[in-house]
């Protein structure tokens, strides 16, 4: 296990690095949601919310993320997810000992039992592809921050964005309908600015963010104890292979409510 810390502790992901291997890689969902995270967090302020303040984790999956926001920043967390029910998220936030400063919920994206500014932070780690892509969407969803509030958001995305109606040859064997919600960071910047619920503070590209995905990709599908998430890390191994950067990678995108 030592060898395989040591494979995964990448030198800008000093907190991520902290956590247990083990538990990362059974309570993974797709690519490392704790080094996205990571990356996320200067950029959205997290460091600089006072203790306490109240953060939704949107689309939150097995709560690796509340955790760590809760572990590492000190705040409230709500961890909202449709497909990881909420008590199966309570005994992981017990075991991690956070349940006083994370409350688990079920909640789908388009429906969420929250009153107007009632967070001072939302955050969504490869998530907010599968919903957020419709232009009504970000206005229904800021309501929730108080004035001043930050959004934050890491989703897999394209360098460029695709032109026509056909997937890169090379990606064609892999392609699954679901990548065409795949962005660029230009497109996220627009789609964010133009709606007017935000000002966008960042919108950019993870240097080298495919060889880490590929890199986590591997181990999972080396290790993990789930042969169903071992078979979709071994799809991600092949896609991001055939790929090789031209054209898969990470986009963080942040905006505050004016």
């Amino acid at each position: 296990m030592t060898d395989l810390a040591d494979r995964l502790s990448l030198p800008r992901y000093p907190r991520s690095a902290r956590y247990d291997v083990r538990w990362t890689i059974e309570n993974q969902m797709g690519p490392h949601a704790l080094w996205l995270l990571e990356w996320l967090a200067p950029a959205l302020g997290l460091a600089d919310l006072p203790p306490g303040a109240r953060v939704l984790d949107l689309g939150c999956g097995r709560a690796m993320t509340s955790v760590f926001l809760a572990r590492e920043y000190g705040v409230q967390v709500t961890a909202a997810d449709l497909w990881v029910k909420p008590d199966e998220n309570a005994a992981r936030l017990a075991e991690a000992g956070v349940s006083d400063r994370v409350l688990p919920v079920y909640a789908e994206a388009h429906d969420l039992p929250f009153g107007e500014a009632s967070f001072d932070a939302i955050v969504s780690i490869d998530a907010y592809q599968y919903f957020g892509t419709d232009d009504l969407y970000l206005p229904s969803l800021t309501r929730l921050l108080k004035p001043g509030g930050r959004i934050g958001v890491v989703v897999p995305a394209l360098r460029e964005e695709i032109d026509g109606v056909e997937p890169p040859e090379h990606l064609k064997p892999h392609w699954e309908p679901a990548f065409w919600c795949f962005h660029s960071a230009a497109w996220w910047r627009r789609h964010w600015t133009r709606g007017g619920a935000v000002t966008v503070e960042a919108a950019d590209w993870l240097e080298d963010g495919w060889r880490e995905w590929l890199l986590w990709a591997e181990v999972c599908a080396e290790e993990s104890s789930s042969e169903f998430m071992r078979g979709l890390a071994r799809d991600s191994v092949e896609l991001l292979r055939a790929d090789g950067g031209r054209t898969l990678g990470f986009v963080r995108v942040v905006g505050r409510r004016p």
